[in-house]
């Protein structure tokens, strides 16, 4: 049964205590309502199969708070700051909008979504991330997923990792330009923020591949172990741990990067072999260790996940971090539920993320339509959204599979996430962007329909729900309004509501470039109210004003 949204209203800020009340707060318009028609389900007979790599193809210079500048005359210290007074003489009002995760994964390894192929070349390779931005954009996602480290390696501009092989069929072969600065440059100018996907363990998805300096295989050969068909690096070394938590912050202090993000690699997968890892448990067992083998599997991978988040919020507080699990946690759990265990195969504990609140959100990958009984979606659903009243949970779809589940199939499981979010289960990714750039089966024109008629902003971040954004100076020119930032703030969008019969609705959201702080925004007649939205989502009140 789909469960029926409350709406809420929602304040200037939030402490993250309030979140599991105030955060029904994604679905939350300015007048109380969803703002959105609620989805029919079909239901029927069926069984979902187990995944593996090939079965589901799974395969930022920051910004600096600008401080006020100090200069020291007569052996005093004054601070200099620009004149905001006339900020606080406008009207202000609250403002909200209902806010949701909308994203979609873009994968680069074996080229299953970028590059096409490999030694593509630039214009063309440009091309193609246009067309994704394009196509997510115009059925208003805000957020894409991009694969950029698929190996061990880099799809950007790095000191730390090699070129990857699938930009140009070489690793280590500069391109001779930097795709992620390009798709940041195009994506936020587009209202989608770019959320870097990396792969922390797999150092090669074919053991035989060619490797190139400084490839961390090359750096630390007895940690480098094939299983399976891959090569992968052994979780149990501290410094292969350290070095993904050195790419990390490298790409958080470099890039606009609007989010750091792992998928469910950690571990392999199982074969019929355990994972050869003798020697850092040798090591671990002759210091002394005490815990089982197993749960110093898991401590290992619980190591990384606590240090990525330390070192992203050291960094950047306002990156976000979180991880799309397996589905399922325990086979059993929730009762009746059957699949692997990846407590017990991967060695990946989620649920201790989400309860530690390592993680902004988890995007379980729920990739089982929603008539499988033994991986029924809606229980999954509902257990995962209750793992941390103060965290996310953004649901991963397996959109590849609409060809055989088809199009209701889809719209159906949006709409149980979005009839969870009382439980902060408030958006989703789709796995993976081809059937939008194919329009499979209408996709497109349906999610745009039923769903994403109006664009948002993603959920503020969990962590920073108590930061304040002070709000622009607006004043009118012509027939529209100039709206400036006097507070020097690191701002994401100006974000424009219209009062429709005394209810503020959301207009648009303009982002703002890098580096600036004001806009010309052309109005219609009418009253209108301006927010300032920073960085980590969280907005201001409104401005506003009347032409």
């Amino acid at each position: 049964m789909i469960r029926r949204i409350q709406g809420l209203s929602l304040a200037r800020t939030f402490s993250t205590s309030a979140l599991a009340g105030a955060l029904g707060l994604a679905l939350v318009g300015c007048s109380g309502g969803t703002g959105y028609e609620d989805g029919g389900l079909e239901t029927g007979t069926g069984e979902s199969e187990g995944q593996d790599e090939l079965d589901t193809l799974d395969e930022s210079s920051t910004g600096v708070d600008a401080g006020d500048s100090a200069e020291t005359t007569g052996g005093e210290s004054e601070t200099e700051t620009e004149d905001t007074s006339e900020v606080w003489d406008q009207e202000l009002v609250d403002v909200a909008h209902a806010r949701e995760f909308r994203g979609v994964w873009v994968t680069t390894v074996y080229n299953i979504n970028w590059p096409s192929s490999a030694g593509l070349g630039q214009v063309a390779a440009q091309a193609e991330l246009i067309e994704i931005v394009e196509a997510a954009a115009a059925i208003n996602l805000n957020a894409i997923v991009f694969q950029i480290r698929p190996e061990s390696d880099a799809v950007y501009a790095s000191s730390l990792e090699p070129w990857s092989r699938y930009l140009t069929g070489s690793q280590g072969s500069d391109p001779g330009w930097d795709p992620l600065t390009f798709l940041i440059e195009q994506a936020h100018v587009r209202n989608l923020e770019v959320h870097g996907w990396l792969n922390p363990y797999r150092a090669a998805a074919g053991a035989s591949s060619a490797l190139s300096e400084p490839h961390i295989a090359l750096q630390l050969p007895e940690h480098a172990h094939v299983y399976g068909s891959a090569l992968w690096m052994d979780p149990g070394s501290v410094d292969v741990r350290e070095h993904v938590v050195d790419v990390v912050a490298d790409v958080v202090e470099r890039y606009e990067i609007d989010g750091i993000h792992l998928d469910d690699y950690f571990y392999p997968y199982p074969t019929d072999e355990d994972f050869p890892d003798e020697l850092t448990w040798s090591a671990y067992v002759q210091d002394g260790g005490q815990l089982a083998r197993d749960d110093w599997r898991r401590e290992n991978v619980n190591a990384l996940v606590e240090e990525l988040h330390d070192t992203i919020a050291l960094t950047d507080p306002d990156v976000r971090f979180g991880i799309a699990p397996f589905g399922i946690y325990r086979s059993g759990i929730p009762e009746g539920i059957v699949g692997l265990d990846q407590y017990a195969s991967l060695y990946a504990d989620p649920l201790l993320w989400m309860e530690e609140g390592w993680l902004d959100y988890a995007a379980p990958q729920l990739y089982w339509p929603t008539y499988s009984q033994q991986q029924n979606y809606e229980l999954l659903l509902d257990w995962w959204s209750t793992l941390n009243p103060d965290r996310y949970v953004f649901v991963g779809n397996y959109l590849s599979n609409i060809g055989e589940w088809g199009l209701d199939e889809i719209l159906a499981q949006l709409a149980l996430s979005r009839a969870y979010a009382d439980q902060n289960s408030l958006g989703n990714i789709l796995f993976q962007v081809q059937p939008l750039l194919a329009d499979t089966m209408g996709v497109n024109a349906a999610l745009a329909e039923q769903f994403y008629g109006q664009p948002a902003l993603t959920p503020p971040l969990a962590e920073r729900l108590d930061a304040e954004v002070d709000p622009p100076l607006v004043t009118v020119q012509g027939a529209g309004a100039l709206v400036e930032d006097l507070s020097a703030q690191r701002l994401r969008a100006w974000v424009v509501y219209a009062d429709q019969g005394g209810e503020w609705v959301l207009d648009r959201i303009v982002p703002v470039p890098s580096g600036e702080d004001s806009a010309l925004i052309d109005l219609d007649a009418g009253r209108w109210a301006i927010s300032a939205a920073g960085w980590h989502n969280v907005e201001s009140p409104g401005v506003v004003i009347e032409l």
